[in-house]
This record gives structure tokens, sequence and C-alpha cells, in this order.
């Protein structure tokens, strides 16, 4: 049996607004053999860091785009391995693919996105908005 899940309907948080309404969805079909990669999503003061672990995948693989505030990171990769010989003839194929889609936050500046690929770690750096930072601490005197 599965634990009860509630949602806070009256505010919900940033990681709601980048997982989207099909978070559980995504979750649940990764257990049916789907291969969906591990995905890492970190807010700091200035922006919000997404890792993507995808290992076998090369920076060329990914494809990644934006449209209507909705990020969505995808991959398809196609190995081939032949074998021939005076008396047989081997052929494997292997396909791969995945989509992640993310809702992102009004308050990400997304004209200053970046993407790095490293070590089968693909990084994603949305900054946020000068607006939507967090502003340091300061007195206000009393006139």
């Amino acid at each position: 049996m599965l634990p009860s899940i509630r949602r806070r309907e009256s505010m919900p948080s940033l990681l709601d607004e980048f997982f989207g309404d099909n978070f559980l969805n995504d979750f649940f079909e990764s257990r049916r053999g789907v291969n969906l990669p591990s995905v890492n999503i970190k807010e700091e003061e200035d922006a919000f860091n997404i890792e993507v672990a995808a290992p076998g995948l090369e920076k060329d693989d990914f494809r990644i785009n934006l449209e209507n505030n909705i990020l969505t990171i995808s991959s398809e990769k196609e190995d081939k391995d032949e074998d021939k010989d005076e008396n047989y003839m081997r052929r494997e194929f292997s396909y791969s693919a995945f989509k992640r889609s993310f809702n992102l936050p009004e308050t990400a500046d997304v004209d200053n996105i970046k993407a790095e690929h490293n070590n089968g770690v693909l990084a994603i750096k949305v900054p946020k908005k000068e607006e939507a930072r967090k502003k340091p601490a300061r007195e206000i005197k009393i006139s």
C-alpha cells in the first residue's frame, strides 16, 4: 500500500513548480522499466541548478529546449554492433531515449540559462531574475 501524499494547494513550493503535476507519474513509470536518468534540483540564492545523471551519454546526445517557461531535456541514442565472419553474422542494436520537462518558476531568468556536460552529468544553471534574489537585511531608521 502506498502512503498517501498530500499537496499543499495554498502555497506550492518551488520544487513543486519544477517537478510539475507529472512528477509522481514519472516516478512510477521509472519503476515499470522506463529508464529515466536521476535528476537533482537545488535552489541557491541566485539560481536553480539542475543536474541530470546520464552515464554513457555524450554532450551531443542531449537536446535542451525552452518553450513557454517549460524546460525540456531529452536524449535519443542508438548503438549498433555488428560482427561478420565467414560462417555467421551477429547484429545487436540498442536504443535508449528519455524526455523530462520542468515548469520553470516566474522568477527564472530564462534568457541566461547555461548548460555544460562533464563526466556523464549534464548541469544546467537557471539564474533567478534580479528582483527575485534575496536582499540582505538592513535597518530602517525611524524619522
